[in-house]
Parts: structure tokens; C-alpha cells; sequence
């Protein structure tokens, strides 16, 4: 629920805070003290557009924040937390517009496009007032609520038409894709055959291009590599090839430096430790010449196993240059090929098992249509008679509500073969129009409210908060009390924010919150209060009488009274 609303700087309201209760939420003042910059501030915090004229005069800007009560897994807090918010502790909302016309959004402590606030807001809050752009409005919006309203029996329906309406789009776009692209398959199928072939001739082995270019290397120096290797083994370990004068080697001359220190390493362990380091070294040149020799007798001239050697570095070229960089990449083409050969291969087989089954499904479609089709029209008319019954009690008992379910001319859709539009006939002999035309203004937020009472009843809306602005115009004496006692009972199922002038409908208020004006003579300002005992009592005669006199907080105790009786009525029954 919406636990806190702070408004600063916006119209006539410096700065008020709203402290609000789960249940029935009422809000009062005097006419002009600033009562629709509540709901105009709501609007604000739920995305709808700025205007620069809502900041009052002087402000800088305006600012709305909102503290929400919501549960993690809650769509709007699964949306706040998909925008980066945090909604460990409940969801912080704020909206500032600048005198400028600039509008920022922060939701849960991060900056948002205003965007979010409108999407997080539809899962939180339900505006109805005569200014609104209700969701009945729009026609998709009726079925919608008729789905919500047939509870377990339609949405079973619902799921088991989506379920194959999901799956004949699928079978079917699929049989579609295959036969739209016969010719165009028999033209990959040769290329991927002519690929693979070349493949199979070659038969690459991975990493082998990168061994055979090492080789290739080797192999063309191989005279040169033997040179260098044969003086560098001279050096090391001498050679018998030296006749007249042999050369000394490196073992050799470390053999005599050690030699010479021999007499005298017992002397000194300076020279001792020096001593170790040269016999160390004539062990690593030994080790070397070892392995230089060795490496002498792997290194041959082999004209032949070079040309083999680049002929197949050609093989393996002709292959990369096709089908990827790399061999490693090239056996990868091959094996996703293969397997795209063999679904194309066999896909006139999938074609012929696919035919049958789009028909199966398109049959099972028609049927599992015309069940929701069923259960929507059992719904429509349970639906109909409980929101006529309401308005009965709501001022409008000459007017009857129908729900007409009728088949989609377009044919089938994701949603079945349904159009959905809730009628009204707000007077005998009156033709039935779709509701958003046929009502007016205070009408229209009437018949909202049945429908509120109704859906919510029937746990069939899952926003967690309703506000309502003037849905109690034209209306007056019992029928007042009947609009109070029905807002009373949809606060049962949800928080409910009402802007009122009527005392009939203040009375049943869970938390009473007044709107009141003051001026110091230059400047004028509002603030909210929250009422309590003897100063709600002062609110409720001011509204019926204009005063608080006496004789009006009589009749404001026997108000309350009143109302306290219908509530206890309305839940022993």
C-alpha cells in the first residue's frame, strides 16, 4: 500500500505530508484549499505529464515522493528492482518538476526515466476521477477485467486456449518457414555436400595447421640450423674436426680455471664459493653440448618431406580461406554443418509429420476457443448483474450494466475469438453504449467504483491501492451513505484514497485527513492534517453546516454512529 505521500511546492501546497492507513482514506477541505493537488501530486508520482504551472509560486520546483509498502516479489517492485532500485525496505518513489518544466524521476534511490514511474504505477495505484484516462477506456481493458472477474473457471479456460494458440503459432510458422524455403534448401544442401566432401578428402587434424607451419619452418633452414648448431657444440665441447691447433672448448676452459684454483680453495670460503659457481657452470655446459648434439642428429635435409609438407599447408590453406580462420575453426564449420545437412535433409519428413499436426492443433484451437468463449459469457453475466446491483446504491439504480461478449471479426487472436465491451444504460428505454461513452463524468467514477467493489470482492484486481476523485458528484442524503458504504467495502480488499465534499462519505473513514488553507496576508498555503476524535467531529459539522456549532456536532455524532451501524451490519451479512 502507499503508507506516506509528501507533496512540497505544488500548487497551493507548500509542504504536506499524508500519512496514510491501509484501509479507507478520506480527504477533505474546503473548496479551493488545495484537495486535487493530492491526486494531482498521486498523478505525478505515477508518471503522468508535468506542467510547469502546477509549481507554486515563488518554488523552485515541485517535488512528490511516495513511500510504498510492497512485497519483493510484487510486479511493481520486480519492476523497480529491474531499473536498479533497491526495495529492501519498501519502495521509494519521487517525481520533481522545476519551475522551467524539467522533470526528474527517482525510483528507490536511483534516477529513472519518468517511463518506469508510469509501469511501476500500474501495478500500485487505480486513479479514477473525471479528468482520468481511465483503463476502460480502452476496449482490450474490458476484457481484461471480465477475465479477472471469471476467477479459476475462465483463467483455466484462458491458459489451456493460450497454451495451444502458443503452440499452433509455433508448428505453424514453422511448416511455413520449410515450405517457403524448398528451393532455397536444395541449394544449401549442395553447398554444405560440396563443403563437407572437400573436408572428408583432407581430413584436417586440429592444430595441425600450426605444426606444419613450424615444420615448413625448419624443414627451409635446415642447412643453416645445423651450421649454427654444429660451431655452437664446437664451442662448448670442442671438436674432433680441429687437427693442427685444436680450438679449447668452454668445458675445457672452466676444466683448467677450476684447476688452477684447486691448491688454495681450502683457504678462503670466498674462493671456495667461487670455486662451486665454475664447477656449476662446466655442469650446464656439458648439459648443453649434450643436447646441442642431439639436436644435430634430429636436424636433417628432407626434400621430400618438405614438398609433402607444403603441399598439405596448401590442402589446409584452401580449406581456411572457405570455412574459418583456423583449422580448429574449420572442423567446427564442418561438425554445425553436418548436422545443418541432416535437418535439411530430412526436412521434407518434417513437413509431412508437421502438416497433420498444425491441423490437430488448429482443430484443438477452435474448441479450446470456443470453452473460453463459454466460460467469458457465464462470467459476463455474473459480472453484469453484481455491478447493476451496485449502482443501485450508488444513485444510479435506473441504470443497468451488460457485459457483451461477441465474436472477434478478425478471427482468432492470442487473447481467442472474443471481443469483450461493458455497456451502459444509465436510464430506462436508454440504448446500451460502451460505458466510457454512455456515462458522465460522476457517473462514469460510479460505475468505476461498482466495478472496483465487484472485481475486488471476487479477488479479481491485483492493484493494491484505489484513488477516487469526485465519484460522489451529484450525489447527496441516503445515496451518499450508499457511495461511503460501498467505498467502505472496497477498502476491505484494498487501500482506498477518496477526495470528498460529502460528510456521508468522510463518516466511514479508516484515517480522515483535512486539506486547510492559511494566508498571513501576502501569501496563501495548505497543509494536510490528520483528524481524530472531537477535531474529526468539527470537520464533519463544518462540511454538513458550514459551522461547528452545537447542533452540528450533534449531527455529525449521529453521522458517525450511523455509518459504525452499516459497517457492523454489512459484515455480520
Amino acid at each position: 500500500m502507499l503508507s506516506e505521500l509528501r507533496i512540497q511546492g505544488l500548487g497551493v501546497i507548500d509542504d504536506a505530508v499524508l500519512d496514510l492507513h491501509a484501509g479507507l482514506n478520506v480527504v477533505t477541505g474546503e473548496t479551493g484549499a488545495g484537495k486535487t493537488m493530492v491526486v494531482t501530486g498521486l498523478g505525478l508520482l505515477l508518471g503522468a505529464r508535468a506542467d510547469a504551472g502546477l509549481v507554486r509560486s515563488g518554488a523552485g520546483s515541485a517535488v512528490v515522493e511516495g513511500l510504498v509498502d510492497v512485497a519483493s516479489d510484487h510486479p511493481a517492485a520486480q519492476r523497480a528492482a529491474e531499473a536498479g532500485a533497491d526495495v529492501s525496505d519498501g519502495l521509494v518513489l519521487v517525481r520533481s518538476v522545476s519551475a522551467e518544466g524539467r522533470s526528474r524521476a527517482h525510483v528507490g534511490g536511483r534516477s529513472a526515466p519518468v517511463g518506469v514511474l508510469g509501469e511501476i504505477g500500474e501495478h500500485l495505484v487505480a486513479v479514477h476521477g473525471q479528468a482520468d484516462q481511465w483503463r476502460l477506456r480502452q476496449s482490450d481493458q474490458h476484457r481484461a477485467v471480465l477475465d479477472q472477474f471469471g476467477g479459476a473457471p475462465l483463467q483455466k479456460a484462458l491458459s489451456a486456449y493460450t497454451d495451444v494458440y502458443d503452440a499452433h503459432q509455433a508448428a505453424a510458422a514453422e511448416l511455413a518457414d520449410l515450405r517457403e524455403q524448398a528451393r532455397d534448401r536444395a541449394r544449401e544442401i549442395e553447398v554444405l555436400q560440396h563443403g563437407l566432401e572437400q573436408l572428408e578428402q583432407v581430413d584436417p587434424q586440429s592444430g595441425e595447421d600450426a605444426d606444419l607451419r613450424v615444420e615448413d619452418e625448419r624443414l627451409g633452414h635446415a642447412e643453416g640450423l645445423r651450421g649454427a648448431a654444429a660451431l655452437a657444440h664446437d664451442h662448448l665441447a670442442g671438436s674432433a674436426e680441429y687437427t693442427a691447433e685444436p680450438a679449447p672448448s668452454v668445458v675445457e676452459l672452466l676444466a683448467s680455471a677450476r684447476q688452477a684454483l684447486a691448491g688454495e680453495v681450502d683457504h678462503d670460503p670466498a674462493l671456495r664459493e667461487l670455486d662451486r659457481r665454475m664447477a656449476d657452470l662446466g655442469y650446464l655446459a656439458a648439459d648443453l653440448a649434450a643436447d646441442l648434439s642431439s639436436y644435430l642428429s634430429d636436424i636433417e635435409v628432407d626434400p621430400a618431406r618438405m614438398a609433402w609438407v607444403q603441399q598439405r599447408r596448401a590442402d589446409l590453406t584452401a580449406l581456411t580461406r572457405k570455412y574459418g580462420e583456423t583449422i580448429d575453426d574449420v572442423l567446427a564449420w564442418g561438425q554445425a554443418s553436418a548436422q545443418r545437412l541432416d535437418a535439411l535433409l530430412n526436412s521434407d519428413s518434417r513437413i509431412e509429420a508437421l502438416e497433420p499436426e498444425v491441423a490437430r492443433l488448429d482443430a484443438e484451437r477452435t474448441s479450446t476457443a470456443q470453452a473460453l468463449g463459454k466460460a467469458r459469457r457465464t462470467a459476463a453475466k455474473r459480472l453484469a448483474s453484481a455491478v447493476t446491483g451496485e449502482l443501485a446504491h450508488l444513485a444510479m439504480g435506473q441504470a443497468t450494466v451488460d457485459v457483451a461478449v461477441t465474436p472477434r471479426p478478425s478471427g482468432l487472436a492470442r487473447h481467442g475469438s472474443d471481443d469483450v465491451e461493458i455497456l451502459l444504460a444509465a436510464n430506462p428505454g436508454s440504448p446500451a453504449r460502451t460505458v466510457a461513452k454512455a456515462a458522465s463524468g460522476g457517473e462514469l467514477s460510479r460505475v468505476m467504483l461498482a466495478l472496483e467493489v465487484v472485481t475486488g470482492a471476487a479477488g479479481g484486481s491485483d492493484v493494491p491501492t484505489f484513488v477516487f476523485d469526485e465519484v460522489d458528484a451529484g450525489v447527496g442524503g441516503a445515496a451518499a451513505l450508499d457511495v461511503g458504504a460501498r467505498l467502505a467495502a472496497l477498502a476491505q480488499h484494498a487501500q482506498v484514497v477518496v477526495v470528498t465534499h460529502l460528510p456521508q462519505v468522510a463518516a466511514y473513514a479508516d484515517r480522515h485527513l483535512v486539506v486547510r488553507k492559511a494566508s498571513d496576508g501576502h501569501i496563501t498555503s495548505s497543509g494536510v492534517h490528520a483528524l481524530e476524535g472531537e477535531d474529526r467531529l468539527r470537520e464533519l459539522a463544518r462540511m454538513m453546516a458550514g459551522v461547528d456549532t452545537g447542533t452540528a456536532l450533534d449531527h455529525a455524532r449521529e453521522l458517525v454512529a450511523e455509518t459504525a451501524a452499516r459497517r457492523a451490519t454489512a459484515v455480520r451479512t
